[in-house]
């Protein structure tokens, strides 16, 4: 099945335990865990809108209101995440033969 992207609402972004930068981007949250079990990979699978940033998101939700100058701020807003936004967190399984 061939996605519009036009209709998407919301991406899924994969984030390695000890990366900065994504690894990868689905349009399908069964997309993205099939993949991360496939690999056995450990980190954090998130919603992003698209066309609007979290920051705004987060705001137009009611989610986050800025309180303070700095935190509308071009780095506070470059640097925002919300803890609202849909994500799971994946981590190594633990042996428990041992």
């Amino acid at each position: 099945m061939v996605t519009d992207t036009n209709d998407l609402k919301q991406v899924w972004v994969f984030n390695g335990a000890r990366n900065h930068f994504p690894s990868a981007i689905f349009t399908e949250r069964r997309l993205a865990e099939a993949w991360i079990q496939r690999n056995q990979l450990e980190g954090t699978l998130t919603a992003y809108p698209l066309n609007i940033s979290s920051y705004d998101w987060a705001i137009e939700k009611g989610y986050f209101t800025p309180k303070k100058e700095e935190q509308a701020s071009p780095n506070f807003i470059a640097n925002f995440s919300s803890a609202s936004q849909e994500h799971y967190h994946f981590e190594e399984e633990e042996d428990s033969s041992s």
